[in-house]
Parts: structure tokens; sequence; C-alpha cells
């Protein structure tokens, strides 16, 4: 037993030590300068958790030796189609991403696919089963070395003319921002129209597009409230994401920096996925107002409950169609990892035939 006096000695021997441990941690790392491209700039991913890291949050835990210059999407011009591609060629060191916005290779969709999670918990599960496989295809594909798995919020369909079911969205044009997506468009009988996220109220203004899916808060934060009358929370999946860098610059730092950031790459990927559960309890209301909203005045979209049948739909739409087509995209190679991780964690079986 340690005695009255002998506790207090030993807690302040482990406070001392913890205290002396982190000041040569922080000695130990590389001074490194990063160019970062973040997300878009107008999302509480970006302005909440993003921005804070690479500002202060890295900057203090490594005694000021780690800082970087990080600028989201809008500010530089892009769409998020192209950030993979300019980490390749070494214009950025790290960028954040959405894995819809991938197309070069179906492996990616696979963590994403159309209606596969409809929780956050078993959304980021899926995320870490099938990591390893997304970051072999990072590196072969884009020279790139995945960080962090991320998410957004629960993708939901909205729309400009009033809807009342999946019925209703026949013959409609509907924004999306993958080919799963597509798909899923394509099983309703509309038709899918890819359109960059900071493009879609104008789309909407303009006919463009009759509807769109994304996250619920991320449609609050882009004000498609604006232009959006109906909100048909029929939940499509998730807003998966990707946090990565530029492979030769990883490589090149020595071991101690690599382990240092690890450690804070996994503590911000905590807090990416934190934001996100709170963005999608707070998203319905702030877009509908049929709750009060923590960021601001509500939209006055009409919320319209998804029917019975059309969750039944949503299950069978899955099966026979998102999976399927799927799997004859990507290859029986790909689809073996798949069923080997997500497969086996939702219980679902892929196959190319």
């Amino acid at each position: 037993m340690i005695g009255k006096w002998g506790g207090g000695v030993l807690a302040a021997g482990l406070l001392a030590t913890s205290l002396a441990a982190a000041p040569a941690a922080a000695q130990d790392v590389q001074a490194k300068q990063f160019k970062v491209v973040g997300s878009w700039g107008n999302l509480t991913n970006y302005n909440n958790v993003e921005k804070p890291f690479w500002n202060k949050t890295i900057v203090d835990a490594s005694g000021g030796k780690i800082t970087a210059n990080i600028t989201p999407l809008t500010e530089l011009g892009l769409k998020g189609f192209e950030v993979l591609r300019l980490i390749k060629l070494g214009v950025f060191d790290f960028a954040y991403g959405v894995i819809g916005y991938v197309a070069e290779d179906p492996v990616f969709e696979g963590v994403d696919l159309s209606i596969m999670a409809q929780d956050i918990d078993t959304m980021r599960k899926l995320t870490e089963v099938y990591r390893p496989v997304l970051d072999r295809a990072f590196q072969q594909k884009f020279g790139a070395k995945l960080m962090a798995m991320l998410s957004y919020p629960s993708q939901m369909i909205f729309c400009k003319p009033p809807v009342n079911s999946l019925a209703d969205l026949k013959g409609k044009k509907l924004r999306v921002y993958s080919t799963t997506l597509s798909d899923f468009a394509d099983a309703v009988g509309a038709t899918g129209v890819t359109v960059a996220f900071p493009e879609v109220v104008p789309a909407l203004e303009k006919g463009v597009v009759d509807c769109g899916i994304t996250g619920t808060m991320p449609a609050y934060d882009a004000k498609w409230y604006e232009v959006v009358t109906t909100v048909y929370p029929l939940r499509l999946g998730w807003g998966a994401a990707f946090f990565a860098g530029n492979l030769n610059v990883w490589n090149k730092m020595d071991a101690p920096t690599r382990a240092f950031l690890e450690k804070q790459f996994a503590a911000h990927e905590d807090a990416f996925w934190k934001n996100t559960a709170a963005d999608d309890r707070d998203g319905i209301a702030c877009n509908t107002g049929t709750a009060p909203c923590p960021k601001g005045p509500p939209g006055k979209m009409q919320l319209v409950q998804p029917t019975a049948g059309d969750i039944e739909l949503r299950q069978r739409i899955m099966r026979e169609f998102i999976i399927k087509r799927w799997a004859k995209r990507c290859g029986a190679a790909c689809v073996a990892d798949w069923n080997a991780t997500i497969g086996k964690a939702i219980g679902e079986t892929a196959s190319v035939n």
C-alpha cells in the first residue's frame, strides 16, 4: 500500500516525468512548414477542425516546429476533383478531399457506396476496415499517403420542386458527385448530373438540376435553403472523405517526426468525426426550423418523412443495383478485398457475375 505522502511523491514524480517527456518529443521533431489544401471554407469542418488544427493545435504541440499554410478550396478556386493530382505533382504537401470526387478507380468508391452505412458508427467502422485497401490505392495511383479517413454528415435529398417519395424523382435532374450516387439516380429513374459543391445553388436556380444530394449541415452552410423547398431525409449513406499527404514528402521525414505527426493526425481524425456527428444532429433543424439551430437563423425547407415503402426500396436498390454495378466496374480482385473487409462488416457479398 502507498502511504499518504508516498502517493503524492509518486504522482509528483509521474507528473515530472510526463512534463519532461513532452518537450523531448517536440525537441526531436524536424522543423517543417507545410502547404495544405483545406476543404470548403464555408463548412464547419474547415472552420472548427481543419483550420484550428494547422494554425494552432499542431504548432503548439510541436513547440512551433511544425507550421503550415492552409487554404480552403474555395479560396484557391478549386472544385475538389483536383486535389490528389496536385498532391501527386507536389504542389501541396497535404490535402483534404471527398472520396466520391476520386473517379480514377472504382476501388475508392467501395468505402462509400450509396445507402451502405445508415449511422455514423457504422460509417466509421467501414472506413477503418477498408483503410488498408484505400491506403494502397492512394500510394499506387497518386503517390499519396492516407493519413486519416473522415466523413461529412449523412447524405439526403434536397429538391427545389416539392417531392413526397422516391417515385417523385423520376424524370428529374439530380445533382450527384460520385458514380455510386449516379447509380442511385438511375435506380429511381432520375438523371444524375455531376455538379461540384460550390456550384449547386446556381445550378438549382438556373434549372440545371431539380434536386441535389449532399450532407445535412453542408446544405445549410451553403445556403441551399434559399432555393430548395423540400428535404427528403431518406439517408443515402455518408460523405466519406480523406486527409492525405505527398508520399515523397512523408518518406523524407525522420521517424520521430512521422511518429509525432501520426499521433497528432489521429487526434485530428477523432475531432473531425465528433464535429460531423454534431453537424448531422443539427443539420435538419437548421434547414427546416423544426428545432433550434445552433448556427444561426434556420431555413424553411419542408421536411417530408420517408414512407415505409421507400425505406424498403432503398435497401433493395443497394443490394440489387448499387453493389452489383460497382462490382462489375471494380473487378474480381477489388471485389475480393471489399468482401473481406466491408462486405464482412455489413453482411453483404459482392460478385462480378
